[in-house]
C-alpha cells in the first residue's frame, strides 16, 4: 500500500518462515508474540514499525555471542 504525502511506508512482514511459537508464544523465527502476528494485517505503519523494532530486540536476546573457538 503506498503512502501517503508526507508519511512513511508500512514496512514488509518480518516473517520468515519459520513459523514456530515458544512456550510464551513468541515465534522462534521473526520474534514477534502470537498478538502481534494476529493483529499486523490490521496494524498501521507506525504499529507495524513498533511490532518490527520489539521483535527485533526479542530475537537479539535471544541469540547468545559466539563460542570462542579453541
Amino acid at each position: 500500500m503506498p503512502a501517503l504525502p508526507g508519511q512513511a511506508e508500512a514496512p514488509a512482514s518480518p516473517c520468515v518462515q519459520i513459523c514456530a511459537l515458544d512456550a510464551a508464544d513468541i515465534c522462534l523465527g521473526c520474534g514477534r508474540s502470537r498478538d502481534e502476528i494476529t493483529r499486523w494485517m490490521r496494524a498501521s505503519a507506525a504499529e507495524r514499525r513498533a511490532i518490527c523494532d520489539a521483535a527485533r530486540d526479542r530475537l537479539a536476546l535471544r541469540h547468545l555471542p559466539p563460542t570462542p573457538a579453541r
